[in-house]
Order: structure tokens, then C-alpha cells, then sequence
């Protein structure tokens, strides 16, 4: 006898990081949403953002219809991360397409009181079906990225100090950098663009830098420039 083919269907997660400071101001780290599950399978565990892909509907179309659905975020940028399918993945067969996007700091999450909390990327709960899998994925490409692309801007308002910037690359990287190295090699990668403002606090004033609007956050290689994202939205694209 074969075996009856289970139907595949398929769905559209996405690993939303953001940037908040510790306490205290010693440094921050990185954060990302979840959503608790209401029902079985995995009820009321922890899992990412998502939902099922609509019959006529592009992939990055869903993310962000998705992705607004369950936490009513909008992202400063947005790449598809990769296609889980292992058949073991779920009591049913499901092909989950997962997009990973950064949302910039001080955020808030309208629906956070309907099941939906932030958490320390690197600090996860068992998440349900292989979502901690997928996150520990989204967090390996982000350090990998940071490297060779401007993609820290995703998580950074349109004007920051130095130090800022700083702290997002040591948020991502896990690990604390030299201050006067870290000036050096961003003032000499062309793309800063120091401003006339300063901001002031408690220690001396601090120049306020913006970005290079003219180079992208990263290259999205031969693919298509049309986007369902909003023109904010569409500069930070990958």
C-alpha cells in the first residue's frame, strides 16, 4: 500500500529584531517579539509572528500583512531568511517561509496585552514547533551582515552619536568594541555623513551623524525593486 500524501500548506513567519538599552546604561541588546499560542498545537507556548500565505498573495506582501496582523509593527527593513520544511517540523505537513526584520528602538507593541511580549534574542524560552532554531538562524545571518553592510542602520534613528552606533554593532556582535578603532573605521567607510547638530546631556555635547542615504543597507543582488513596503521602508531593503 503507499501512503496517502499529506497536504502541504504554507506559511509566512517573520523574526522581528529590535535594540533595547539596559538599565543603568550599560549597553543593550537585542530583542525580538512573540506571539503565545491559543490553541493546540504548542498552546499557550511561545513562537514567532506569522500566519498562512493567501492564494494569490507575495511572499513579501504576506510578511508584512502578517507581521501587522499579530504585533502591528511596520519594519525598517525586511529579507526573506529562508524556507523551513522538514517534514517532522509539525503534526501537519508545513512549509514555513520566514522573513527577518528589524524594527528601530522605542517601538511600542499596541498589542502587547493580546498575547504578544518582547524578549531577549539570545535568552529565548522553548519556543514551539523549530522556532528557536529559526531565531538562532536570523541572529547568525544578522551578525554575518553587519559586517560588510550598513544593516545597523535598520535598528538606529535618522541622526546617532557615534557611540550609539557602537552600541547597536555590540548588541549584534555580543561582545564590547574599541572606541577610538570603531571612530577610525566608520569615519573612513565613506558612509556617514556628520551633521551640525550635537546631543547633550550629562557629559559633553556629542556630534549627531546620519547615514549615506545614497548606499544601501545591503545589496539585494538581481532581484526585483518593486515592494509592498512603504517608501520608508523600501530604502532599507536587502
Amino acid at each position: 500500500m503507499t501512503k496517502t500524501a499529506r497536504e502541504i500548506r504554507v506559511a509566512v513567519s517573520t523574526v522581528i529584531f529590535s535594540l533595547r538599552r539596559r538599565p543603568g546604561g550599560d549597553g543593550a541588546t537585542i530583542v525580538l517579539p512573540l506571539v503565545k499560542r491559543t490553541r493546540d498545537p504548542h498552546e499557550g507556548q511561545w513562537a514567532l509572528p506569522g500566519g498562512w500565505l493567501g492564494g494569490d498573495e507575495p511572499l513579501e506582501r504576506a510578511a508584512s500583512r502578517t507581521l501587522a496582523e499579530t504585533t502591528t509593527l511596520t519594519p525598517s527593513y525586511l529579507e526573506q531568511l529562508y524556507a523551513f520544511g522538514d517534514p517532522d517540523r509539525s503534526s501537519s505537513r508545513v512549509v514555513s517561509i520566514v522573513y527577518w526584520a528589524l524594527v528601530r528602538e522605542d517601538v511600542s507593541l499596541e498589542s502587547e496585552q493580546h498575547n504578544v511580549a518582547w524578549f531577549d534574542a539570545t535568552a529565548l524560552p522553548e519556543l514551539a514547533f523549530d522556532h528557536n532554531q529559526i531565531v538562532d538562524y536570523a541572529l547568525w545571518r544578522l551578525r554575518n551582515k553587519v559586517g560588510y553592510s550598513r544593516i545597523a542602520h535598520g535598528l538606529l534613528p535618522d541622526l546617532f552619536t557615534l557611540a550609539e552606533l557602537r552600541e547597536v554593532y555590540e548588541a549584534i556582535l555580543g561582545r564590547r568594541l574599541d572606541p577610538a578603532n570603531f571612530r577610525r573605521q566608520v569615519e573612513n567607510s565613506a558612509t556617514l555623513i556628520p551633521t551640525d547638530r550635537f546631543r547633550t546631556g550629562s557629559h559633553r555635547p556629542a556630534r549627531l551623524y546620519r547615514y549615506n542615504q545614497d548606499v544601501e543597507l545591503a545589496d539585494r543582488g538581481p532581484l526585483p525593486s518593486d515592494s509592498p513596503l512603504p517608501a520608508r521602508s523600501r530604502e532599507a531593503r536587502s
